[in-house]
């Protein structure tokens, strides 16, 4: 298992006229948690990309529990069970301290610049492999936008 945990703070864009989280805005912070675990086991998505692989999202799905609002910081836990062979799922977890807020999981394929479907570049694969070999201690988490980018 991997196991990569970010910070985000809820800005006020993200928030409806009831003054929680709107449900499509959870989709950013897990884009934020998975990228973050692939930077940080050696697989940051712009080398990624300029080897000419693409991770597109083939599922996602999101259980709310509890409301997020303005100003929260809030720490999405994104977890890799499995090693990928030609897709890869990673789950998550958003909390606000204690609190569990929300559930999720995306299911990604590797596929080269054309759109087929391929086994991740050697180079993934190692990464995976050392990662998957090792004890996973759970990193404290690291601050980030809720705006971050791949």
């Amino acid at each position: 298992m991997i196991q990569s945990r970010v910070e985000v703070t809820v800005r006020y864009a993200e928030t409806d006229m009831m003054g929680i989280v709107y449900h499509a805005n959870y989709l950013p912070w897990f884009e934020v948690g998975r990228t973050t675990l692939l930077k940080e086991i050696g697989v940051p998505y712009r080398r990624l990309e300029e080897a000419g692989f693409r991770l597109p999202v083939l599922e996602v799905a999101a259980k709310f529990l509890r409301p997020a609002v303005y100003d929260d910081t809030l720490e999405v836990t994104a977890t890799v069970r499995e090693k990928p062979l030609l897709r890869i799922r990673i789950d998550y977890e958003v909390r606000r301290g204690e609190e569990l807020l929300a559930t999720g999981n995306s299911l990604h394929a590797f596929v080269d610049l054309e759109g087929r479907p391929v086994r991740p570049p050697p180079w993934v694969a190692e990464m995976f492999n050392v990662a998957f070999g090792r004890p996973q201690p759970v990193p404290p988490a690291k601050s980030a936008s809720s705006s971050s980018r791949k």
